[in-house]
């Protein structure tokens, strides 16, 4: 299994739910934190709890639809630290269509500007490091979600980052690196509403099994996390390649 202490470890969306857990665990573990929002103000509590664990972090704050800040934001990062483990976990979900053949394109647009095209871009930026020191490891978040073509902006942009990282995948081979795709299940998050069937403590061990696997046979890998619950960091690395897709 790999020790993560001293690596640095960017995580998108880290204010709250899935983001905040990501970040704590992997502090807890001994890895440096870049924490990513919208606001500062929304991770300063964040920075101060993480840095309690005895690791370095700072936060940076970028709205990830605009891809002009979304790169100078990762400049901004490089200027300071390299990447070495990529948590792609901030997303947006458009309303629900009232018609389920219904297009609004302007929702298609936006969702797919933040939960595709930015994690595209902090890969374009991240990679070539992680690639130079012959170690790194990506984790894009998804969702299971399916037959419901009211969300079709949403799950279009997951579907999208599913194949980016499969096709990825392909040329890591032998390289170090390691992508994958994590699908949380229905989180009780600010997100996923007060009615989703898990509560977010859930997602650990599974959402973060990607930052830890030295098996390349779970490169490309779906990783169904809720699929780790209750089982141990070790354990659940260990049983990774029989469990995931």
């Amino acid at each position: 299994m790999v020790n993560v202490e001293g690596r640095w470890t960017l995580v998108t969306g880290a204010s709250r739910g899935i983001g905040r857990e990501i970040a704590l665990y992997m502090a807890k573990q001994g890895a440096n934190l870049v924490v990513h929002s919208r606001d500062l103000a929304h991770t300063k509590n964040l920075v101060d709890e993480i840095k309690g664990y005895n690791v370095d972090c700072f936060a940076v704050a970028c709205e990830l639809s605009d891809e002009k800040a979304t790169r100078q934001m990762a400049d901004d990062i490089l200027k300071r630290v390299e990447i070495d483990i990529l948590f792609n976990n901030a997303g947006v979900q458009a309303p629900s269509q009232e018609s389920f053949y219904g297009i609004d394109c302007e929702a298609f647009v936006w969702t797919y500007k933040v939960n595709t095209l930015a994690p595209m871009i902090l890969i374009e930026k991240f990679l070539p490091h992680m690639l130079n020191q012959k170690f790194g490891r990506i984790i894009n978040s998804t969702s299971g979600i399916k037959d419901q073509p009211e969300q079709a902006a949403y799950a279009a942009s997951k579907g999208a980052i599913d194949k980016i990282t499969k096709d990825l995948s392909a040329k890591l081979v032998g390289t170090g690196v390691l992508i994958n795709i994590a699908d949380p299940g229905w989180i009780k998050t600010e997100l996923g509403g007060p009615y989703a069937s898990h509560d977010v403590s859930t997602v650990i061990p599974g959402i973060v099994i990607g930052a830890f696997a030295e098996e390349e046979d779970i490169n490309g890998a779906w990783i169904p996390v809720q699929r780790f619950r209750g089982m141990s960091l070790d354990e659940a690395v260990a049983m990774s390649p029989a469990l995931v897709k």
